[in-house]
């Protein structure tokens, strides 16, 4: 069972690097050098590195998802767990479902940016680049996505205090 556990520990730590990296690559580096390039062509490379990356980020999640729950599984955590109020009282118990609260607006910021608003951008600047409606959607999608980074980095500080401890 210790050889399964640390091969599940090391696919999540790499879906997460996977996954954090490719937002930050896009957020530090794409979206910056395509403020200097051609509006239209800005948004059909914006359009095709979203759509390819948005595959990835999803399986990172699934794989995030299953590594997880088996991880916790693994380290002793029981669903029932989830109802006892000394476990949710231990500092791990809080970090645990702060990891579980986060990866959960993950998810839905995620899905939104992803599916919704993401898309519908993409559209509008394709229809009228410098239009009202494009960078509207722009906007809420770039702050969707900034948000995503943000919650990341979070979800990465409560792992850390589900390994070294709740500091509070």
């Amino acid at each position: 069972m210790h050889g399964a556990y640390l091969l599940s520990v090391w696919l999540h730590l790499l879906a997460a690097i996977v996954w954090i990296g490719g937002m930050l690559f896009l957020v530090m580096v794409v979206v910056p050098y395509l403020r200097t390039a051609d509006r239209a062509q800005a948004v059909a490379i914006l359009s095709t590195t979203g759509r390819s990356f948005r595959r990835i980020a999803w399986w990172c999640f699934g794989l995030l998802f299953l590594t997880g729950v088996f991880n916790l599984y693994v380290r002793g955590v029981r669903l029932e767990d989830f109802a006892r109020g000394e476990w949710l009282a231990s500092g791990f118990g809080h970090a645990v479902v702060l990891k579980l609260l986060l990866f959960a607006l993950v998810l839905v910021v995620s899905g939104v940016h992803d599916f919704s608003l993401g898309p519908r951008a993409s559209e509008a600047a394709r229809r009228d680049p410098r239009g009202a409606e494009a960078e509207r959607l722009r906007r809420a999608a770039s702050y969707l996505g900034r948000a995503n980074v943000v919650l990341a980095l979070l979800l990465v500080a409560a792992a850390v205090m589900i390994v070294r401890g709740w500091p509070f």
